[in-house]
């Protein structure tokens, strides 16, 4: 059912900061800010050849971002990314397994423009999980 590694999402207080520490230290390629207000963030993509990181930061009042970040202030790990073939085989599949889909179980649209869902992180070792449509 996996694919491949989408991208490793970091939560960051502060995106331009954060795009500087990945572009000016490590020399690597940093895209554009893009704002996504369906999801609450602002993200920016660090391309790493085989797989990207995602630095988010919150965008408006309900994002998702503050409240990790209140409880780590300097940023961390949030989420990562698998793709599958079939977002929603996928889904029915892991529901039938027991894994529970966030939200309300219905895909949207990610940063890629393609589907993507969350599951709940008590279900995979601590992690929260997105599975996006390859």
């Amino acid at each position: 059912m996996l694919g491949r590694l989408n991208h490793v999402a970091i939560a960051v207080p502060d995106l331009d900061a954060a795009g500087t520490v990945y572009r000016d230290m490590l020399g690597a390629a940093v895209s554009a800010p893009q704002a996504l207000p369906q999801h609450g963030v602002t993200v920016v993509f660090v391309e790493m050849g085989n797989s990207r990181i995602e630095l988010l930061e919150p965008l408006g009042d309900g994002s998702p971002i503050a409240a990790f970040l209140e409880r780590n202030p300097s940023g961390g790990m949030h989420h990562i990314c698998y793709e599958v073939p079939d977002l929603l085989a996928a889904r029915d599949r892991l529901i039938v397994a027991g894994a529970r889909v966030l939200g309300n179980g219905e895909p949207k649209t990610g940063a890629h423009g393609k589907p993507v869902l969350f599951l709940h992180p008590r279900d995979f070792l601590g992690t929260l999980v997105e599975l996006e449509q390859a």
